[in-house]
């Protein structure tokens, strides 16, 4: 016979008590019935009512919106940004909390995913448990800096910019992304009509005057003739197979780190907060001290952000290998290193190109993984290199902690931990460990 479906609770309202912020911008809470709820738009200490969102009776744990707020909590503010709130935009997480509020959250959870995924304790990363923020970031309560360089806006059906709703396909439509840096509010993206667009990401280089836009089309769509508020290039996306077109203008954005310019092409990645590139080049230097004649390896690459930085500090008689995965990003960054001739950018994926390329023995690595992190087999692959030191840079704490028990099976342990709040609002930190041998002489 065939089980009964279960009940869904969604809708369901229950009155709870707030407990401790968890990984991905909610906090945790029970019901008097002993399940766990993940409840948004609450802080700990809170009480509040929460409606479920998710979820269905005997699930592992339910989905929450904090609808009304019984006993706020001393960091509560009122949401600077219209948008925000329970069933509206899900771009941000922590618009209802205090700035310093926001970064002692995130200390939390980076403390709490090292502890339970690798064992560690801030004290033994050289961690002090600060978020800093970005130059720039440091605004009073209820004010909101402005410092996504890249928006992708979703397309209504009557052809409006908005945002998606939390883990939803819904679009909220907006008239303004109050996190948007100046470049791409100025643009206008917002205030014209998108009919038969999917969407539609807008994007302010950072340390050029380059502004680009890139349109997915619905199956079938003409392109409307792009028309905004200052010149911009036009990609196109092409629905069928994801490839990017050039419309009009150039198909690259020009960004400044580190003294250099860098060419990144077809809505490729670059960091979206404008200080983003050069905290973590600094960061990531001062943690691995390059000398004169060392050999390095720049991971998940890019457009050659670290390769760049550490081909300029090993100089003529030092060697830097860099891998990506991505077919446009290897030609940028082999443009943009190009002055570099002691610089060789490989194309495929780290666990498949860095065991062909015979290298048994390097100095430094930095890698920059991508949101799953690197993984056991890399770690080790790494580890096995005798690096003097590691540079990890970690978008995804919980990636972090799990590699970071895996550089420790390899010998490795970390000898510092730097986190940044280069995300405001939202719940996502970048993070920088620096690691060397466990065994001094290594």
């Amino acid at each position: 016979m065939q089980a009964e479906p279960r009940k869904s609770l969604v809708g369901e309202e229950y009155e709870v008590e707030i407990g401790p912020v968890a990984h991905g911008g909610h906090c945790i809470a029970r019901t008097s019935e002993g399940q766990v709820l993940f409840v948004r738009h609450a802080l700990p200490g809170e009480r509040v009512v929460a409606r479920v969102t998710e979820g269905e009776e005997g699930a592992r744990f339910l989905r929450a919106d904090a609808v009304t707020v019984l006993e706020a909590s001393k960091d509560r503010i009122d949401a600077p940004c219209p948008f925000a709130g329970p069933g509206r935009c899900g771009g941000c997480d922590w618009q209802h909390a205090k700035p310093g509020a926001q970064r002692r959250l995130k200390g939390e959870v980076v403390a709490e995913q090292l502890q339970r995924l690798a064992g560690l304790t801030p004290e033994e990363v050289g961690w002090d448990g600060t978020v800093m923020p970005a130059e720039g970031d440091k605004v009073p309560a209820g004010q909101v800096p402005s410092w996504r360089t890249r928006v992708q806006y979703a397309v209504t059906a009557d052809g409006r910019a908005g945002l998606r709703r939390h883990r939803s396909h819904e679009v909220e439509p907006i008239d303004h992304c109050l996190i948007a840096a100046e470049g791409v509010s100025e643009l206008g993206v917002e205030k014209r009509d998108w009919t038969g667009m999917d969407s539609v990401e807008a994007i302010a280089a950072t340390g050029s005057q380059d502004r680009q836009v890139v349109l997915t089309p619905k199956p079938g769509a003409r392109l409307p003739l792009v028309e905004l508020d200052r010149p911009v290039s036009v990609l196109r996306i092409d629905e069928r197979n994801g490839q990017v077109h050039r419309v009009h203008g150039r198909p690259f954005v020009r960004e400044r780190a580190d003294g250099r310019t860098y060419r990144v092409g077809n809505g490729g990645f670059w960091q979206v907060h404008p200080k983003a590139a050069d905290t973590l080049v600094t960061a990531v230097m001062q943690g691995l001290l390059p000398r004169k004649g060392d050999m390095a390896l720049d991971l998940y690459c890019g457009v050659g952000l670290f390769a760049g930085a550490l081909a300029d500090r090993v100089g003529e008689q030092g060697a830097v290998l860099g891998i990506e995965s991505g077919k446009r990003a290897v030609e940028d960054a082999r443009h943009n290193l190009a002055d570099f001739p002691r610089v060789r950018i490989e194309q495929g994926k780290v666990e498949s190109v860095l065991p062909r390329t015979g290298i048994t023995e390097v100095d430094l690595v930095v890698l920059d993984p991508p949101r799953a992190g690197a993984g056991r087999r890399t770690v080790a692959h790494l580890s096995s290199l005798g690096a003097r030191r590691i540079a990890y840079v970690a978008c995804d704490p919980a990636a972090l902690a799990r590699d970071l028990a895996y550089f420790r099976d390899g010998g490795y342990k970390v000898r510092t931990l730097r986190v940044f709040d280069l995300f405001p609002m939202t719940h996502h930190v970048e993070c920088v460990a620096i690691l060397e041998p466990a065994e001094k002489g290594r």
